[in-house]
């Protein structure tokens, strides 16, 4: 988890958003980490994040047993198509190092991966490098129509 967020951090304008006590954000955010592309370091605010690493379970969100120790899940916005080509049929949310459709968020392009670790790590950089990029666009284009 630490490699995604080191890595993830040197990105171009990236933020970087971990809540914690006193953040303002839920409890249940606390430790969690979302990732937006705000180049002037302000968290957007009708801004969708372009990436998340979860550690615990969320309500309508326990396929992936993130209660279990040692358990996270890094989530990708892919768009639908791309994810349709990366996640493996068949494989359940909770299978580890495997690329799965998010399990609420996959109709909107959403894909996830529990404790990504060889089969899946250096993709998952990957993938949050494209993410990271097309947020970049997306930003940019909303920046020209302002």
């Amino acid at each position: 988890m630490k490699e995604i967020l080191d890595a993830v951090s040197n990105f171009d304008g990236v933020l970087v958003v971990i809540p914690g006590e006193g953040s303002g954000s839920p409890g249940l955010a606390w430790g969690d980490a979302f990732f937006y592309y705000a180049p002037d370091g302000v968290m957007p605010e009708r801004t969708q994040p372009f990436g998340t690493i979860v550690t615990k379970n969320y309500p309508d969100d326990e396929e992936s047993r993130l209660d279990e120790p040692g358990r996270f899940r890094v989530n990708i916005h892919v768009g639908r198509d791309r994810a349709t080509q990366i996640v493996r049929e068949g494989a359940s949310a909770a299978d580890p190092d495997v690329f799965v459709s998010h399990p609420l968020y996959g109709t909107a392009g959403w894909v996830s991966v529990v404790n990504p670790a060889e089969s899946t790590s250096e993709q998952a950089l990957s993938l949050l490098r494209d993410a990271h990029e097309a947020a970049q666009v997306r930003a940019s284009r909303r920046a020209g129509s302002a």
